[in-house]
């Protein structure tokens, strides 16, 4: 029986299979539909259409979705943000059509629409619908462009989808484009049908078979040369080869969609919001995928920035549809004044732009742009001057969003700064010391723990307990518009996106797993559903003692969660005890004992806590040290710091032994896999003599099975020993670089086998070539002398940024490991820069990978090799 790590690397091996075919079967249905629409005469009935948006939801939707997230998992930047962004192209068009269905009168309220001529394909949706196709348009033509760098089948199919939403948006208003759509979509089908036969068949033979994904249509060098100054040279470049792709892209994405709908409805395009909050909907928990991968790649910044945003998108378009479609009949320009809730996203959003300075200037001008945004939809600026400034804000940071869409994306394919994005505007450093500045003047230390008690999701958490409690201030509890915006403003980010903060929480074991948010999510949602929803759903609270019970109890669950805060830190802490407070005051106002202004002060309290913990958190997270404070624990702190210093999960010899050295060696020679320093960061070994040991690190790391692994060779005497074919200029290469922090991909051999790789010979490398490297560490070239070749590959898990310490080693995989070679501090922050060498008779190298050596230096010892080779 195959192993689940073997499983994986199969079920990873070709995901745009499945979201080629589902792109070419969402096609076929409406390629189907519009045929028969157009020349029967017949206009879509409400089964019919209930039935089309079920199979496009379905298919389109969740099918392709699994495709993204198996896109992602092999890092697969392109795959990954374009089928998830169709993904939620076709969930979103097969909602209107259920909608339009079950409710074909009462889609949109706008007389000239539903008096509108019967030549129209789909009358009653038109306004709702065209601005998410719009939107939709430039995003598909983007994805097709930055295609034609891949390969050159999902050009056609992409650069289809973009020409049939064309038509798709022209058939609103006229049946006749709704043929032309038609054609278009069996293109679709066509050149999907041949891509997915293509990619299994790469799958299957792990080659290219048929042609299509060997070359691209243009290289994407072609678009510009990597920018000296962008966040590669200045340190802040992320790990390359890692199991997770970047999400940058596709939350841009997303935020160049949601306020494509708003303008289109603050310009009076539209009169009522009703499929907009469906559109934006499924587009926000599209960014919220973003969040995701940004948190599983340890990346809290990117985390929080999506998921607020996520945030931002839905309370607003639920709000809009609640004034829209509850309320509409009421006069709201003087009800909304009071609504407090969104004056925390202008806090949060400022509060990103602090934390990105340190980034490129697209980052900082789109969190600019997105503080404007913030401004424009506070509720105390007047209703119809508000509408003009939200939608003109929409329009700014559209435009930046889709620009950052094509620059984040094609980036990510060249892993170069290939589309400006400006240099970063204040260094790391900098703006680490201004923090540390500000933290001994307040505390009088300047000693720094290199690593911080926060977590990658912590700051969303406050984020999402202090927008509910701001949003559930209520100066006029019987006012009905206030209590209708309540309703979402407190059940979305109390409720719905702290279960996803719950989540996450539970993805790596972190503090207290998921019982913390948890029980916040149900304390929020039952507030909602008694202070805000009770008038529509006729509760008393004070005949119904449920409610009452209800708050007793979270009383005492809340208690249990004062003294886990206790063993954490001080914020925390101050954040449970006010929530106790709190629940006090919800008990009181069952039993219609509440005084109001306590409440207030209580709600007030919370949210400036909620505040300060987000900005502690995400800026201790971002440096991974603690710069701002955020208090110490009460009980077991000084216990807790003892236990970690006990008993190390594997045998952990200091490398400025000899009797170390030769520990590791006799681990290694015996099959283990072991924690070793590099010239770069730690790695993991295994001696080539073991098989079995490589497969191991496989699990360790859980590994995908299609990426190869390194060798380590202690000198390249022992290389020249083994006799291999290759060129004086390689040789020469070879020479100028080793030792060194570059790896070489050259052809494999049987030459490989003298260089004393026994059984590991078919498990380093692939079947046609092999990346070598003679590191310059004195440690690891002894270690190599005593043991031979040594397969070798980062000590962390896949996805997760590199290890530059031991205890980090010994921390994240020790338990897993038989030992760890400690050495301190790693020499580079960056893992080795990889060069293929496989055409190097041909006068050429490529450089696959940028690591800690630069991509000029390398190519300048090269050019050199070749003038002393002429």
């Amino acid at each position: 029986m195959s192993s689940p790590e073997g499983f994986a690397a199969v079920f990873y091996s070709e995901p745009s299979v499945l979201g080629f075919l589902a792109n070419v079967i969402s096609a076929l249905l409406v390629c189907l539909q519009n045929f028969f629409w157009t020349y029967t005469s017949i206009q879509p009935q409400g089964i019919e259409n209930i039935l089309a948006g079920v199979h496009l939801i379905l298919i389109g939707g969740f099918s392709q979705l699994l495709a993204g997230f198996l896109s992602f998992r092999k890092y697969d930047h392109l795959g990954g943000t374009a089928f998830l962004a169709f993904a939620g192209l076709w969930s979103s068009y097969g909602a209107t059509r259920i909608i339009s269905g079950a409710y074909p009168l009462h889609t949109n309220l706008s007389d000239a629409a539903l008096h509108h001529s019967t030549a129209t394909a789909i009358p009653t949706v038109r306004e709702d619908v065209l601005p998410g196709l719009v939107a939709y348009i430039f995003i598909s033509f983007i994805l097709a462009f930055c295609s034609a760098t891949v390969n050159y089948v999902m050009p056609f199919v992409f650069g289809a989808i973009t020409l049939t939403l064309v038509f798709e948006t022209v058939g609103l208003f006229g049946a006749w484009a709704l043929v032309v759509s038609g054609v278009l979509e069996l293109v679709i089908v066509i050149c999907g049908l041949y891509g997915a036969s293509a990619l299994l068949f790469k799958g299957i033979t792990q080659r290219f078979v048929l042609p299509g994904f060997g070359n691209p249509l243009f290289n994407v060098l072609l678009l510009g040369s990597a920018n000296l100054t962008s966040s590669k040279s200045i340190g802040e470049e992320k790990k390359k080869n890692t199991k997770y792709a970047e999400p940058m892209a596709l939350s841009n994405l997303c935020d160049t969609i949601s306020p494509f709908v708003f303008a289109f409805f603050c310009f009076g395009y539209s009169d009522v919001f009703y499929l907009g909050a469906v559109w934006i909907t499924i587009n926000s928990f599209g960014q919220l995928l973003s969040s995701y991968y940004g948190y599983l790649r340890d990346d809290a910044y990117h985390t929080t920035k999506f998921g607020v945003h996520s945030l931002y998108w839905l309370v607003q378009s639920w709000e809009q549809f609640t004034l829209t479609v509850s309320i509409r009949s009421q006069d709201v320009q003087g009800s909304r004044e009071g609504m407090l809730g969104d004056w925390f996203f202008l806090i949060v959003a400022c509060t990103l732009s602090l934390a990105s300075f340190n980034k490129d200037v697209l980052e900082v001008v789109q969190n600019g742009l997105f503080v404007l945004l913030t401004i424009s939809t506070i509720h105390q600026i007047p209703v119809k001057e508000g509408y003009i400034f939200f939608g003109v804000a929409c329009c700014l940071f559209l435009a930046a969003s889709l620009y950052a869409t094509f620059a984040r994306l094609i980036n990510s394919i060249g892993e170069k700064a290939l589309v400006p994005v400006g240099p970063q505007l204040v260094s790391s450093a900098t703006l680490e010391k201004f923090l540390g500045f500000l933290k001994s003047r307040l505390t009088g230390t300047q000693d720094f723990s290199d690593t911080t008690s926060c977590q990658v999701s912590e700051a969303l958490f406050y984020i999402c307990n202090g927008m509910a409690a701001l949003s559930a201030i209520q100066g006029a509890p019987n006012d009905p518009v206030r209590q209708h915006l309540g309703i979402p403003a407190v059940l979305i980010p109390g409720a719905v996106l702290q279960l996803y903060v719950a989540r996450i929480q539970v993805q790596r074991g972190r503090r207290f797993g998921a019982v913390l948010p948890f029980c916040y999510a149900a304390i929020w949602a039952t507030w909602t559903w008694l202070r805000f929803a009770g008038h529509l759903l006729n509760i008393n609270p004070e005949s119904d003692g449920g409610f009452t019970a209800g708050a007793v109890a979270f009383l005492v669950v809340n208690v249990f969660l004062i003294l886990l805060a206790s063993q954490s830190y001080l914020v925390l802490l101050l954040l449970t005890l006010n929530m106790e407070i709190l629940i006090v005051c919800f008990l009181l106002f069952t039993l219609e004992r509440l005084p109001l202004p306590l409440e207030i002060a209580m709600l007030a309290l919370f949210c400036a806590i909620c505040i300060y913990g987000t900005l502690a958190s995400l800026v201790n997270c971002v440096f991974g040290k603690d710069l701002l404070l955020m208090g110490p624990s009460l009980f077991l702190g000084k216990k807790r710091k003892q236990e970690t210093k006990l008993s190390p999960p594997c045998v952990c010899p200091l490398s400025h032994r000899t009797s170390s050295l030769r520990i590791i060696a006799k681990l290694l020679d015996d099959g283990g896999v072991c924690g070793v320093p590099t010239d770069t960061v730690y790695a993991l070994a295994a001696s080539c003599k073991h098989s079995e040991a490589i497969e191991k690190i496989y699990r360790i790391k859980d590994r995908p099975q299609d990426k190869p692994i390194c060798i380590f060779i202690s000198n390249l005497e022992q290389l020249r020993a083994a006799n291999p074919p290759f060129t004086p200029l390689l040789w020469d290469f070879m020479a100028s670089i080793y030792p060194g922090s570059i790896g070489c991909i050259v052809k494999k051999g049987e030459w490989v086998k003298k260089l004393g790789v026994g059984a590991g010979f078919d498990r380093v490398g692939t079947k046609d070539s092999i990346m070598i490297r003679v590191p310059d560490q004195t440690v690891v070239v002894h270690l190599v002398e005593m043991t031979g070749p040594l397969a070798v590959t980062s000590a962390n898990p896949s996805g997760e940024s590199d290890s530059t310490h031991h205890e980090m080693v010994i921390s994240r995989l020790g338990h897993k490991l038989e030992g760890v070679l400690c050495d301190g501090e790693s020499d580079e922050v960056l893992a080795s820069t990889v060069v293929n060498c496989l055409r190097i008779e041909e006068g050429t190298i490529t450089i696959l990978r940028e690591g800690c050596v630069p991509a000029a230096k390398v190519m300048q010892i090269f050019e050199q090799a070749k003038s002393r080779a002429i």
